[in-house]
């Protein structure tokens, strides 16, 4: 069970999280079990990942089956060519993050960003060095960190720095780290090793006297078997030994140069895995430990084990990276985490998906590659394809051609800290009557604003299938099943006994409506207005039943009773 929230909390939390932004005036350090900054104030990060940007991963572009960035970007040159390839690419890392998106996160609350770094930004590959052993810097990473950089602080914003690909990669799961399973990869070569050791020590030289740099997360999500390579992602490793090495020798070439940021380790099986990396012992006195959080249960029992990483070492923790679920996940994973102190990074900020802040929309060009990519379609010409990629990167991924997914929002902010629902859009009732779209009810959490029986994905703790929590995937990432009907038009689906959604109404007039729902289905419908149920049930495809709405806001729950239907509208018509 959650901790129950008081109102009094809910006040206090909100009002913080509006009028007092973190002011970045000095380094952010690890005291004791707390982030604090240079009054010794603690400091609760809440932050995004930019995913997508320099790393592209294939289902962020709804490319599954190619996975990594390498593989996206070959299939791009097949159509193409290597010239086209690279103004795409180019064109990618100009729009898809932009002040505009920078400006947004502040505005929305979020008080740092994570930047997921490809090392080949920043680094030749080892084998392309024209020296053996030598490090070849490229202005082009650094430069998009600075701009980036410059963009957060005029926000007042911190910006961690996360090394999302090693050299190599550190990893089995290729797709987050971009590595190529048919080359040495990062724990299996020295020099991929010395290769990033030295990234990280120019990215200190170079950021070592800047306080809104918040930290430094040196490998991300780790995920490699070192003594048995049947444990393909270290989940069962013990030992860790070559992780906690590099670890340690990366961390002391960024004290070379910089005494001050906040190092940020992450373990094996994904960053959660520290079994053998601080046995021995911290080897820094200003260290984070991250962990990562997906697709299981939002309460208290999830965090033991880094609960008690950070009370046997006395270190802060940080939810490194979340995300990718539904908003009532996010919001109970998010007041989990905060209940005891602990900032956050969620992932990502957009995508070709609906469960983030912003949603790539592609042209129809781009669906067409994506179709024949997925043997579904007729090969494009060259000429077809290069416009649909190049109006992705220039057009579709910029800010101001998103759409905007204020439900998310509300769930990370205001819902993670609060039993209540608001209206998800406004529903005017005018004098003579009016209609609400089913698939507007209130924002909030499950059991507050709706109830379904799949409110979230907790396939982990579960155990099964991943579970889709919305199976439109469209509009709204709340754990209510959407479903889209042939000219676009969509609709709640599948409504079942004990399901129920509520409306939050404005009624330009006191008195006697009727309420018509405008549905489909076998099933009956229970109807509640304003904290008291009807004593009838109405048929839920064609039914109508008498209600008496007040001047000025009303609440409605509408919930199945019997049977299984579908809801496209609630229509009220006044009766004189």
């Amino acid at each position: 069970m959650m901790k129950p929230i008081t109102c009094l909390t809910a006040v206090v939390l909100a009002l913080a999280a509006a009028s007092a932004p973190v002011q970045a005036k000095d380094f952010l350090r690890a005291d004791g079990t707390r982030i604090v900054d240079a009054d010794g104030r603690p400091v609760v990060l809440r932050g995004m990942g930019l995913g997508g940007w320099m790393l592209q991963e294939g289902y962020m572009l709804e490319l599954n089956q190619f996975g990594t960035q390498r593989v996206i970007r070959h299939n791009i040159e097949q159509l193409i060519g290597p010239e086209k390839t690279t103004a795409f690419y180019t064109a990618w890392l100009d729009n898809h993050t932009t002040k505009a998106d920078v400006d947004a996160m502040a505005r929305w609350g979020f008080n740092s960003i994570r930047l997921p770094m490809h090392y080949a930004l920043y680094t030749l590959p080892v084998e392309q060095e024209p020296v053996k052993g030598g490090q070849t810097w490229l202005e082009d990473g650094f430069r998009r960190t600075d701009e980036l950089l410059a963009w957060a602080k005029a926000n007042d914003m911190y910006l961690i720095l996360d090394l999302h690909a090693a050299p190599g990669g550190q990893g089995n799961d290729n797709n987050i780290s971009d590595r190529d399973p048919a080359q040495s990869s990062l724990w299996d070569d020295a020099a991929k090793q010395e290769k990033m050791i030295a990234l990280w020590r120019k990215l200190a030289e170079r950021y070592k006297d800047e306080p809104y740099i918040g930290a430094y997360d040196i490998i991300n999500e780790p995920n490699w078997g070192f003594a048995d390579r049947g444990d393909r992602n270290g989940c069962k490793e013990t030992g860790n030994a070559p992780l906690r090495d590099l670890l340690v020798r990366t961390t002391a070439a960024i004290r070379e140069v910089d005494k001050r940021h906040i190092v940020i380790i992450e373990g094996n099986c994904w960053g959660n895995n520290y079994q053998g990396v601080l046995e021995q012992g911290l080897w820094d006195d200003n260290l984070v430990l991250s962990f990562h959080k997906y697709w299981d249960s939002a309460t208290p029992d999830t965090l033991a084990k880094v609960l008690a990483l950070r009370d046997k070492h006395h270190v802060p923790v940080w939810l490194g990276e979340s995300g990718e679920n539904s908003n009532d996940w996010f919001a109970r994973a998010i007041q989990l985490v905060e209940d005891e102190g602990i900032g956050w990074s969620w992932w990502p900020l957009k995508k070709i998906r609906y469960n983030n802040p912003l949603q790539i929309v592609p042209n129809a060009g781009y669906q067409q590659l994506v179709a024949y990519w997925a043997g579904k379609g007729p090969k494009p010409a060259a000429a077809e394809a290069e416009q649909a990629l190049m109006q992705l990167a220039s057009h579709d991924v910029r800010y101001e051609n998103n759409v905007q997914h204020p439900d998310v929002i509300d769930a990370m902010f205001r819902s993670a800290h609060s039993l209540q629902s608001v209206p998800f859009k406004a529903h005017r009732i005018a004098a003579q009557g009016g209609e609400v779209a089913a698939i507007d009810f209130d924002m909030g959490r499950d059991g507050v604003a709706y109830h379904d029986l799949t409110p979230a994905d907790h396939h982990i703790t579960d155990g099964g299938d991943w579970v889709t929590w919305n199976p439109a995937m469209t509009y709204r990432n709340d754990g209510v099943d959407l479903a889209k009907a042939g000219d676009g038009s969509l609709r709640v689906a599948g409504l079942e006994q004990g399901e129920w959604l509520k409306y939050t109404v404005e009624v330009a007039q006191g008195g006697r409506y009727t309420l018509a729902l405008q549905g489909a289905g076998k099933g009956q419908a229970w109807v509640q207005v304003n904290g008291e149920r009807l004593a009838q049930t109405v048929d839920a495809a064609k039914g109508s039943v008498p209600v008496t709405l007040v001047a000025g806001r009303n609440t409605l729950v509408i919930g199945a009773a019997s049977g299984k239907f579908d809801l496209q509208a609630l229509r009220f018509e006044a009766v004189r």
